[in-house]
C-alpha cells in the first residue's frame, strides 16, 4: 500500500501476513471478545473473530530523503523463535529495488525499537557474515534501545542483537539517538516508552497533512477499544498503557492517518471513553 502525505510518500512493504495464531501477543483477543468489536472486520479481523495482522517496513520518501522504518524479519536468520522465521527468502529487497529505491539508495533506516520484527533486514548474508544492507545509510537507533539490548544475553535475544545490530554499530554506521532528534523537516521521532525500553514513534509532517508511525504502541486496533490490553512482551505494560492512551487521545480527531507496526489504518476517534478506527 501507498499514502501520500504532502510532498511525502509512504510505501508499506509487508513480508508476513496472517489471519489467526497471535493469541500468544495478545491472550485477551480471543475471537469472541474481537466480535464485539464490529468495525473491526474485515480491515483488521475476520467474521470469525480472526485477529489480521503483518509484518512489514515503511519506507518514507521526503523530497530530501529516503527513510526505511523498521526492517522487518529479514532473510537466512536462525535462532528465531518462530521456526517459519528462520531461514527466510523473502523478495523486500527486490520488491524495494522494483519501486525504485535499491539498497544503496537508502540514506536513512531508523528502527522504532529493536524487536526482532524490526530489526532482520537491517544486515543481509555475505559470504557467510552479516553485512548492513544499506551501506550508504545512518542507522538511527534509540540510545535507551541500544544500551539495553546490547547489554541481554540470553541467547535467544542475544542472537536478534549479534546478527541484526551489532554488525551495523560495527561497521560505523550507527547514530545513537535520543527523541527529538532531527532528521529532516517532515519526519519527527517521538518517545513513546512502554513495549520496549526506548521504543520511539515517528510523525511525519507536509502541507497540511500527517501520519503517525507507531511501531508497537500497539499491535491491534483492538486495543483502541481495550487499552488496558497488553502484549505479552510489553516491557513495562503499565507504560505502555500510559503511552498508548496519551498517544491516542494526542491524535483522536485529528486526520492524522495511523500506521503501525502490524496494522495500517484510517485515523483515530473518540468512541464514547474509548477510541475507534476510522477508514
Amino acid at each position: 500500500m501507498k499514502w501520500q502525505i504532502g510532498d511525502v510518500t509512504i510505501t508499506q512493504f509487508v513480508e508476513i501476513e496472517t489471519y489467526g495464531g497471535k493469541e500468544y501477543i495478545l491472550p485477551q483477543a480471543t475471537p469472541e471478545a474481537l466480535r464485539k468489536i464490529d468495525w473491526l472486520c474485515p480491515h483488521f479481523a475476520d467474521e470469525a473473530g480472526r485477529i489480521r495482522m503483518s509484518i512489514h517496513s515503511f519506507l518514507v520518501e521526503t523530497p530530501t530523503r529516503r527513510i526505511i522504518v523498521d526492517t522487518g524479519m529479514g532473510n537466512d536468520k536462525q535462532n528465531r523463535a518462530q521456526p517459519t522465521w528462520n531461514g527466510r527468502k523473502g523478495p523486500f529487497l527486490a520488491q524495494l529495488a522494483a519501486a525504485g529505491c535499491p539498497p544503496d539508495t537508502i540514506d536513512t533506516v531508523l528502527c522504532t525499537h529493536m524487536h526482532v520484527d524490526h530489526v532482520g533486514w537491517n544486515t543481509v548474508l555475505s559470504e557467510g557474515r552479516w553485512i548492513p544492507t544499506f551501506p550508504n545509510a545512518r542507522y538511527l537507533m534509540g540510545r535507551v534501545e541500544f544500551d539495553h539490548w546490547k547489554k541481554v544475553r540470553e541467547p535467544g535475544l542475544a542472537a536478534i542483537f549479534d546478527d541484526s545490530v551489532r554488525p551495523v554499530a560495527d561497521a560505523g554506521l550507527v547514530d545513537l539517538i535520543d527523541a527529538g532528534h532531527h532528521v529532516c523537516d517532515e519526519f519527527d521521532v517521538i518517545a513513546t516508552p512502554g513495549h520496549s525500553p526506548g521504543h520511539f514513534s515517528v510523525h511525519v509532517r507536509s502541507k497540511d497533512e500527517d501520519a503517525l508511525l507507531i511501531g508497537d504502541v500497539a499491535h491491534h486496533p483492538c486495543q483502541m477499544v481495550h487499552g488496558d490490553w497488553c502484549s505479552t512482551i510489553d516491557f513495562d505494560p503499565a507504560q505502555t498503557i500510559r503511552t498508548r492512551n496519551a498517544l491516542f487521545s494526542r491524535f483522536a480527531g485529528t486526520p492524522t492517518r495511523i500506521l503501525a507496526g502490524h496494522f495500517v489504518g484510517g485515523t483515530i476517534v473518540r468512541d464514547g471513553d474509548v477510541f475507534r478506527m476510522a477508514m
